[in-house]
């Protein structure tokens, strides 16, 4: 029983130290991940609307509902927002620019995690390049890549839904 006993207050001690030393290395290391992370999201920012000069999050209470683009000379030139959708074995995050008119300007794949080979051909330019110039209301210009059509449907139908509540928060701003 003092076996045991001895054995149970020896692996207390390693977790306990475990755990400390993990405590210190996240308060260490969280600043320089939360700057490589927004570093990250302003490079997104600029990738899917590069005629942009600043990005300014529009939040309602803590939840970020999208970023309002302007140009140099601080003209509204468009949105960037967020999407989700459920694809085939995972949800498929999408960053999206929307100009003025309602035409995408680009879109980028932020997260997923579809079957390798085919689901993640999604993230592929051939794939994402369709988006440009489309209408973000009807997107009839993209076409689902064959093998990963719910992986492609997925982001097409969260980036149209997305935009077509964009369009509604905008005209209740006005």
């Amino acid at each position: 029983m003092k076996e045991v006993a001895r054995y149970g207050f020896i692996l207390a001690l390693i977790c306990i130290i475990a755990a400390g030393l993990l405590a210190g290395v996240n308060t260490l290391t969280r600043s320089k991940i939360a700057a490589q992370a927004q570093a990250e999201e302003q490079a997104a920012l600029k990738e899917v609307m590069p005629q942009a000069a600043k990005f300014t999050e529009v939040k309602l209470g803590q939840e970020k509902l999208y970023y309002k683009a302007v140009d140099t000379q601080d003209n509204l030139i468009g949105f960037v927002f967020t999407a989700n959708g459920k694809g085939y074995s995972s949800v498929i995050k999408t960053l999206t620019g929307m100009f003025l008119n309602g035409k995408i300007s680009a879109i980028k794949v932020m997260s997923l995690n579809e079957t390798p080979g085919l689901g993640m051909r999604v993230t592929k330019n051939s794939f994402t390049r369709q988006f440009n110039n489309q209408d973000a209301l009807s997107l009839s210009g993209v076409q689902a890549i064959t093998g990963a059509t719910i992986s492609s449907k997925a982001i097409m139908n969260s980036v149209v839904k997305k935009a077509q509540e964009i369009k509604e928060l905008i005209k209740s701003e006005k």
